[in-house]
């Protein structure tokens, strides 16, 4: 009796992991297309690390004492007892990629990469266990003219897309050893305050980290807290002023945020964060900065590099708001067949008209039914035409082409009974 009560219970996504339906994917297609035309028109070159990596990869270059390794990877033994890692985010991966494929040898290289990232963290509205990113990388170019040209890239998504109210935020961490000069500032000012149990555990650890808390009791310590700006080093600064100069020079407004961190280990020089207030407590849509010591903590040479990450599903969630949905991909044409061997006959035509038309989408009634209930099939699926097979078109070696919807270039709601090669020749004067 257990056994069956087991059996039959519904089986549910994990928690925190959504299913994305068909009604969700011209969101999707829309928003992955425009993405990714922008970024050829810039050069980047697509690179798919696997979803898998070895655990002291993300230990190595995010940091131990970071929330990410200490709480929310998802780690298991695999059956030789390794430690793996279903990957949190994509940077390390594609450093680990570009050194072991030999990329980053005085070379510089424009990858961007898309997909799922796992963290398990409490699931809401514009955060889940299992997301999805699209993210890009620069790497062998120390000069603040790619920080510029990767923002103004990111802002053109947004205009491309049409999306509005998102600001950019900017800051810069200085080098690793204007850091330890402010880190102890930071951790003689945080001393004499007193800490909540996250902030304390980074005191000693990690305190910078401290300043991007969002518990509201701290918010009032990190006020008051020193100003990594007032320290950087002369490098750093030059930098800097050099990149508001070039966003100036391009219009794209920015507003600088000393609290700007970002939640990785490996970030130094420039960071920054497209923001919206639309989306609630989610609000970064898209974050990213230098990581110019990672290549070489990782194992690799001493490469400069730069890069961000966009949530999708936050994006989507804008795009849902902004625009009516993209346009449903539906079939063309809608194939119906009745009467002896027209299937096969239907399955003929079919791949000749995929062949002679490829852009083409066909979608041919399969499970039989009447003529009634495959033209009501017909008409739900959204397709343009109807195409009708019997057994008299067979035999003429012909096909009935119906209107279902009147348009421009379809005038007419007359049904047209044409050759094969008419068909063709019909069917190419039409825009796809």
């Amino acid at each position: 009796m257990l056994a069956l009560t087991i059996m039959s219970k519904t089986i549910q996504a994990v928690r925190g992991m959504k299913d994305i339906l068909p009604a969700q994917m011209p969101y999707w297609h829309h928003l992955e297309d425009t993405i990714r035309h922008i970024l050829e028109s810039y050069a980047y070159q697509e690179i798919r690390p696997p979803l898998v990596e070895k655990t002291e990869l993300f230990a190595r270059s995010i940091g131990e004492v970071t929330d990410i390794v200490e709480k929310e990877m998802y780690t298991f033994a695999d059956r030789n007892g390794d430690s793996l890692t279903l990957r949190p985010e994509g940077t390390a991966s594609c450093v680990r990629a570009g050194i072991e494929n030999g990329l980053f040898q005085k070379q510089i290289h424009r990858l961007w990469y898309k997909g799922p990232m796992f963290r398990h963290e409490r699931p809401q509205k514009g955060r889940y266990r299992q997301f999805y990113q699209i993210g890009a990388e620069v790497y062998g170019v120390t000069t603040p003219d790619i920080d510029a040209e990767i923002i103004a890239m990111t802002a053109r998504f947004w205009q491309q897309l049409g999306l509005k109210n998102i600001v950019l935020q900017l800051n810069s961490l200085g080098s690793i050893e204007a850091r330890k000069t402010y880190r102890e500032a930071l951790v003689n000012y945080l001393s004499q305050h007193s800490l909540d149990e996250d902030s304390q555990r980074r005191l000693q650890s990690n305190p910078l980290r401290i300043l991007d808390s969002k518990n509201p009791d701290m918010q009032t310590v990190i006020q008051g807290a020193p100003v990594l700006l007032d320290y950087l080093d002369e490098v750093s600064q030059a930098h800097f002023e050099t990149l508001k100069s070039l966003l100036a020079a391009l219009d794209i407004d920015y507003k600088i945020n000393p609290r700007l961190v970002r939640g990785l280990d490996y970030y130094n020089r420039t960071v920054f964060e497209w923001m919206t207030t639309e989306l609630g407590s989610q609000g970064t849509v898209c974050a990213g900065g230098r990581y110019d010591g990672l290549v070489e903590q990782i194992g690799g040479r001493a490469t400069p590099a730069i890069g961000f990450a966009m949530g999708i599903e936050r994006l989507i969630a804008l795009l849902e708001q902004y625009q009516k949905t993209p346009s449903v991909q539906n079939p063309h044409i809608y194939i119906t067949m009745v009467g002896d061997n027209t299937i096969s006959y239907g399955l003929r035509i079919s791949e000749f008209l995929r062949n002679a038309l490829p852009q083409l989408r066909l979608e041919m009634n399969c499970g039989g039914g009447s003529f009634k209930s495959q033209f009501k099939r017909a008409d739900k699926s959204g397709a343009q035409f109807a195409m009708i097979l019997g057994e008299d078109e067979m035999n003429k070696q012909q096909v009935g082409l119906k209107f279902l919807r009147q348009t421009e270039q379809t005038q007419t709601k007359e049904q047209l009974n044409l050759s094969w090669d008419e068909l063709v020749n019909y069917l190419s004067e039409f825009q796809y």
